[in-house]
């Protein structure tokens, strides 16, 4: 009996150690981690985000960001910390925190806004997780659960009641995801009064985001696919909520003054020319064909295939995601041999089949199968110093037979930009066109780059999805 209490006085020892106070709210709560060590590792992760995450390259809009958050952060409950507010060159619809102050934006989910308070909801939502030092409380609960699990297995010597003491950890661990959000809404919205916005654009906010993933969710059942999310309440939590009402109602009596800033002129001229869609810089996509302009490259996909476009990868996948085939890009010492690097990669162990070589103007190519339970289709290409590799897989009952010829014409398709393919791979920006009378979003839709989804995606931008319309004089957001 002795033995087995021991375990516990030493977790309770670890937890009365791991204890602080909350600069929200004051009251205690279970940390492992001392707020140096919370400084470390925010500037530790931002280190390698901006190695892994090209940021958006223009210092107006950045600087307007940063402005913005920086006042919502003096006005909330850790003004000591030095934050930084970065826009990130991407086109997925999120915004997330790191511990320590680094809030990132992307700028996919800017597009969908249309006033300054709604920036600055989602600013300081993410703002409302650095101070409440979620990011350090959710770590600390998964070191804290996996630790009671090693001490109830060396208690009782029964590895079942450590896998038991994890999945309950683990459960706890998520469970705190919804409290966390919510609690973030709320300091969110009392940092928007503070600073003298309308607490309730953090409703506003969920109403464009929920708009946006509805129809995302349409088109990708209309598909067969699946869609991901904004993260948090935002996504998962309906505007209506007692609890999200509540908090933002008790923000409400914290506004000072009888005006509160709205600034949609003022946000819609930040975000004047702003990318929209994939930038030059990462790539484009049209239609089927892929093109990167800095890296003087092409790649042709089957009819029906998607294809994601990722910083670190270009994935081509079909129509039901049984077949994937994804290209990745290396520096490697100019004039190697392009099948040797091939083979170098593949592992030394490995045993490759059917190599075929190939080449184009200015590069050597080599293809071939990678045996095994599941074979896949590799390749190799090699442009003075870039090496480009490709690997093409199955899952599920799908046969790599079935799909290879899909793999090897993309592979086959690689080349440099033609005049004609560096047009194409210009970009699209979002431009502010005045409503005239009689303007509908049919109409504005007429010739749009944005295709079939045109009239839904400008309805959307603009706040008036699924059937409203614009009114005579206002400003709108156009894709160009």
């Amino acid at each position: 009996m002795r033995s087995f209490f021991l375990p516990f006085l030493v977790l309770a020892v670890l937890v009365f150690q791991g204890c602080a106070v909350n600069p929200v709210t004051g009251k205690q709560n279970f940390v492992m981690m001392s707020e140096s060590q919370e400084l470390a590792m925010g500037r530790q992760a931002n280190a390698q985000i901006s190695e892994q995450m090209p940021m958006v390259e223009n210092a107006a809009l950045q600087a307007y960001v940063q402005r913005i958050g920086e006042e919502l952060a003096r006005n909330s409950h850790r003004s000591n910390l030095e934050y930084r507010f970065q826009v990130v060159d991407s086109a997925d619809i999120n915004a997330f925190a790191l511990p320590g102050g680094y809030v990132y934006m992307n700028r996919g989910l800017m597009a969908y806004m249309n006033s300054e308070a709604e920036l600055a909801a989602v600013l300081g939502h993410e703002i409302g997780h650095v101070t409440a030092r979620h990011g350090v409380r959710q770590q600390s609960m998964a070191m804290g659960s996996s630790i009671l699990g090693q001490l109830v297995t060396m208690g009782t010597g029964m590895p079942a009641a450590g896998d038991l003491s994890n999945m309950l950890g683990s459960a706890l661990v998520s469970g705190y995801g919804r409290d966390m959000e919510l609690e973030a809404d709320g300091l969110g919205a009392e940092y928007l009064a503070r600073s003298g916005y309308r607490p309730d654009a953090v409703l506003e906010v969920i109403g464009v985001l929920k708009d946006q993933d509805t129809f995302s969710r349409q088109q990708a059942a209309a598909q067969g696919k699946q869609v991901e999310s904004y993260h948090g309440l935002f996504a998962s939590h309906p505007t209506h909520d007692q609890r999200l009402q509540q908090v933002v109602g008790q923000a409400q009596a914290l506004s000072t003054g009888t005006s509160q800033r709205v600034g949609r002129d003022d946000y819609l001229k930040a975000i004047n020319g702003m990318v929209y869609g994939d930038s030059e810089a990462q790539g484009v996509i049209r239609d089927q064909r892929f093109y990167h302009v800095p890296l003087d490259m092409r790649l042709d996909y089957p009819a029906g295939w998607a294809v994601l476009n990722r910083p670190d990868v270009v994935i081509g996948h079909t129509p039901d995601e049984t077949a994937f085939i994804a290209m990745t890009l290396e520096t490697v010492t100019a004039g190697s041999n392009v099948r040797d690097l091939l083979r170098q990669r593949a592992g030394s162990q490995q045993q490759l089949a059917q190599e075929q070589t190939f080449s184009g103007p200015g590069f050597q190519g080599v293809m071939a199968i990678l045996p095994g339970q599941s074979p896949r289709r590799v390749g190799a290409i090699l442009r003075r110093d870039q090496l480009f590799l490709f690997v093409g897989a199955v899952r599920g009952q799908a046969r790599l037979e079935s799909h290879d010829a899909g793999f090897t014409s993309v592979i086959r398709s690689f080349g440099g930009l033609s005049a004609t393919d560096r047009k194409k791979a210009a970009p699209l920006h979002i431009r502010l066109v005045r409503a005239g009378k009689g303007d509908t979003y049919a109409r504005l839709a007429r010739n749009s780059p944005l295709g079939e989804e045109a009239e839904a995606r400008l309805r959307l931008l603009n706040g008036h999805w699924p059937d409203g319309q614009p009114q005579p004089g206002q400003w709108l957001k156009v894709v160009r």
